[in-house]
């Protein structure tokens, strides 16, 4: 990509990200920003207790089988 089109790239997003209502999704990015500084601290570090406790509680399940598919996750959803 030549300079020119960083430039336009770069002001696009900028102006993209100035008109952004969706709270999730600016958390998203700011996580990318804040994982690309120098004095960050590793991630897991920085999650609560409980964040701590339910990714162990999922990678168990994982490891014990306890999974479903993405397609049977949604079905159940939509009999709820």
């Amino acid at each position: 990509m030549k300079s020119a089109e960083y430039s336009s790239t770069r002001k696009e997003l900028i102006q993209w990200i100035s008109s952004l209502n969706d709270t999730s999704l600016l958390n998203f990015l700011n996580s990318i920003r804040m994982s690309r500084r120098k004095d960050n601290k590793d991630w897991w570090e920085q999650l609560s207790e409980s964040d701590k406790k339910n990714i162990e509680l999922g990678l168990k399940d994982l490891q014990e089988g306890k999974v479903i598919s993405s397609e049977e996750f949604w079905k159940r959803l939509g009999n709820a």
